[in-house]
């Protein structure tokens, strides 16, 4: 069984949701994983965020401009009454939900509500249009499998239990649908995977039922060696392996979730991406044996980044400083991203700010704090093992001309990055592709 995933841009209109039959096999026996239809969620997030402030007209107002937007969608999407009825229906009582928050107290378990509507009506609406076209299919509610725990990572052994008991009672279908991105926390409520989290979705359910492949379907034709948007002439990968892979997406390639590669890679299930507007496209193929030796793979960026510098003398020929300054950051549940050292001082970054000013609170009882905002992490991928030589002189070499502020090399075999304002990351990019490709 493979388990197939469609981005927001993959059914992000009537069309695009009626070609989606030109792509998978309606007799092969498959999981759907389905986005919210494209604008829907940041559209949701809007609205949450007007509840939030006390805006009920602006909420209003909001929901009916998505509402009208589905009406369209409807109107083209189905060609019989019983199916405009059906979709219509739906809409309606999605939106009236929405729309009854007004009159509610207004907090995180009604946002994350809200936010899980748009993979909701998204995956009702394929499971109607292909009723109505007779393509038979059956529904799996993601919230009654998808769990995470009270550190907000997915209960694998329960999703597991729950999709394949679900799939036993549904032996005698073929095509399954289901939500991304939306699942239930420790509490039983309604909680998400965050934004991209519909590719670990994929990922996820992948690993619980031992999928054949799982499948990413986006807008581009597979992981490039740089980003298209910044960089001319950039080329698409055939093979990644999942370190590879991995380091790309949580550096800044935003065609894969960060934590989507994990699941996968820890029960062996290939995950190739494809590009729905280009089917016939090869994409990227993301497996164990994907690596290649010897070569730079791509270059990728991360914005947002904080960098934070703790200076003090006490580090000095003292053990237990690096565990109790690290422990600052996991009471406040943020994860670091680069770190380097010396004998008197630590580099390292961070791009959760939440709880930046109790960090850098906490973080001057060890010494003098430096913080500078704005930077981004230029990250290159390769194979950088302990036999090879020259790729680090040579990304060097591509940046001499650039403030870098922060460098980590030998943490991964498959890695070097670079933290530099990111006033400086398109010339970076830039100058990495000349240089390395």
């Amino acid at each position: 069984m493979k388990v197939i995933k469609f981005g927001g841009t993959s059914v992000g209109s009537a069309a695009r949701i009626k070609g989606l039959l030109d792509i998978i096999d309606p007799n092969a026996r498959k999981i759907v994983v389905l986005s919210a239809v494209a604008g829907t969620t940041n559209a949701l997030v809007e609205i949450a965020a007007a509840y939030t402030n006390g805006d009920k007209a602006k909420a209003e107002q909001d929901i009916e401009a998505l509402r009208a937007h589905y009406n369209t969608l409807i109107a083209e999407l189905f060609s019989t009454e019983e199916g405009r009825y059906n979709g219509n229906e739906l809409i309606n009582y999605h939106f009236d939900l929405i729309a009854s928050f007004s009159n509610q107290l207004f907090t995180p378990i009604e946002e994350k509500i809200i936010l899980a509507q748009g993979e909701l009506i998204s995956t009702s609406l394929f499971h109607f249009y292909l009723t109505e076209i007779g393509v038979r299919s059956k529904l799996l509610p993601a919230l009654d499998f998808m769990k995470i725990d009270e550190d907000n990572e997915p209960k694998i052994d329960f999703i597991r239990e729950n999709i394949n008991e679900l799939l036993l009672q549904s032996s005698d279908h073929n095509f399954f649908i289901t939500q991304g991105y939306i699942c239930r926390n420790s509490f039983g409520e309604i909680d998400n995977l965050r934004r991209g989290g519909s590719d670990y979705t994929a990922s996820l359910i992948g690993a619980a039922i031992g999928a054949e492949e799982i499948q990413i379907w986006t807008d581009i034709d597979g992981m490039h060696n740089n980003d298209p948007r910044i960089v001319k002439d950039t080329k698409p990968i055939a093979s990644l392996s999942f370190d590879e892979a991995a380091e790309l997406a949580y550096f800044g390639a935003k065609i894969l979730h960060p934590q989507s590669v994990f699941p996968a890679q820890r029960y062996n299930v290939p995950v190739r991406i494809l590009n729905t507007m280009a089917p016939q496209a090869s994409g990227t193929l993301i497996s164990r044996e994907g690596a290649a030796k010897g070569i730079v793979r791509s270059v990728a960026a991360k914005d947002g980044i904080v960098a934070i510098r703790i200076q003090s003398s006490r580090m000095l020929l003292a053990y237990g400083f690096l565990r109790r300054v690290f422990e600052v950051f996991e009471r406040y549940k943020t994860p670091i991203d680069m770190i380097t050292t010396s004998e008197v001082a630590i580099s390292l970054t961070i791009d959760d700010t939440r709880y930046l000013a109790d960090i850098e609170k906490e973080l001057k009882d060890f010494g003098t704090v430096a913080i500078d905002l704005n930077q981004t992490i230029v990250c290159v991928v390769g194979d950088f093992g302990p036999n090879t030589h020259g790729y680090a002189s040579r990304v060097l070499d591509a940046v001499k001309h650039i403030p870098v502020r922060m460098i980590s090399y030998g943490g991964s075999n498959y890695n070097i990055s670079l933290l530099l304002q990111t006033e400086h990351k398109v010339e970076a990019l830039r100058s990495l592709h000349n240089r390395l490709f």
